[in-house]
């Protein structure tokens, strides 16, 4: 009875070319997902700020201050009348 089982591994065809591009097509799609996922949780230092000339530029655009605009005084709502017929 034992000489009748048959314990070979079954026959499994080797993967084509496409099968592979998508195995490992979603291995990098699952880490990059990860990755990104981890960006959102982790925050990130604010320490790493550098002290250069590079910035001044940015810094003097932040100070400037919108134009106010002068009311406009000469347009006033017009009053509706309903015709008589």
């Amino acid at each position: 009875m034992a000489a009748e089982l048959d314990f070979s591994p079954p026959e499994i065809p080797e993967p084509t070319f496409m099968e592979n591009v998508l195995r490992y097509g979603l291995f990098f799609g699952a880490i990059f997902q990860l990755i990104c996922v981890l960006a959102i949780i982790l925050p990130v230092s604010k320490s790493q700020k550098t002290d250069s000339d590079s910035f001044e530029p940015k810094n003097s655009e932040t100070v400037k201050k919108p134009k106010a605009t002068a009311p406009q005084i000469s347009k006033k709502p017009k009053k509706e009348t309903k015709k008589k017929r």
